[in-house]
């Protein structure tokens, strides 16, 4: 058996043609300022990369490059002023940040309604809750992925591999509002291939090259790879492709899986703060 690849690329534009359609409707421009604090090369293409996409969903993009050593304090006041810009709807501040600066002080300053990262503590209490909100862009793009693929939540059972705060608790969360049994596991989880083979839909998401074999996926099941590591010049996920797709029902490739979608929620999140 071969698994159907899972084409993030075609969703995203699926999803941008979408926002773009809409934004063409409607009678506000959603605005989106992205921060970038410093030179990470990184960093640097993320947020060309997302600058672009908004431009091309038709969203006003401003984006404020700051240098490495500017100060918290510095960084606090351009969150302020955007929050009361009106022109702007989202703010996204790139993340790592520089060891100086307090991450969760900075993101918990941008306004809840203007999140469009989801990483506000009233956003994720919101998904907590079930309610409706801005949601993780990385972890809402897999849903809208398995939705796409015609994967049934409700009842499924789901291993999230990786408990980070921008993926994998948010991911376990939304799959469980779904409806899905879910299980997450770190490093610290024992027998981790046992758990994993009773997976109907695996989430890779902790960020070790081909982490993820074969062997531990039952016949059949959706994977879904969010891991993005560099190896030999090339970019590689979680998950063991090549062997991966000869069990797997369905599996996202990397590149071009979950990547694009990440951004692709991000300018359809903008939207969604600008007509709320």
């Amino acid at each position: 058996m071969e698994s159907t690849i899972i084409n993030g690329r075609a969703v995203a534009d699926e999803v941008l043609a979408s926002c773009a359609t809409k934004i063409s409707q409607g009678d506000v421009v959603p605005g989106l300022a992205v921060i970038i604090v410093g030179d990470n090369p990184a960093s640097q293409v993320y947020v060309r990369n997302k600058v672009r996409a908004c431009e091309k969903a038709g969203l006003h993009s401003e984006k404020y490059a700051l240098s490495v050593d500017v100060s918290e304090v510095e960084l606090l006041g351009k969150v302020a002023q955007l929050n009361a810009d009106p022109a702007i709807h989202g703010i996204l501040v790139q993340l790592p940040l520089p060891a100086h600066i307090n991450e969760d002080k900075v993101l918990t300053a941008i306004a809840a309604h203007k999140d469009v990262d989801g990483f506000h503590p009233e956003n994720i209490g919101r998904l907590v809750a079930g309610l409706p909100g801005l949601r993780p862009c990385t972890p809402a793009g897999c849903m809208v992925l398995l939705e796409r693929a015609g994967v049934s939540l409700s009842g499924s059972r789901a291993v999230v591999i990786g408990r980070s705060n921008i993926v994998g608790k948010p991911m376990a969360l939304m799959l469980i509002n779904a409806g899905a049994t879910v299980t997450v596991c770190n490093s610290k989880t024992p027998s981790l291939a046992a758990t994993v083979q009773q997976a109907d839909i695996v989430i890779a998401a902790v960020g070790r090259p081909r982490l993820i074999t074969a062997e531990m996926i039952k016949s059949g099941a959706t994977v879904i790879d969010v891991g993005i590591n560099r190896e030999d010049g090339g970019l590689v996920g979680d998950v063991d492709f090549e062997s991966v797709r000869t069990v797997a029902g369905a599996i996202t490739p990397v590149p071009g899986g979950v990547g694009p979608m990440t951004i692709a929620m991000l300018v359809s999140n903008t939207l969604q703060a600008a007509i709320a």
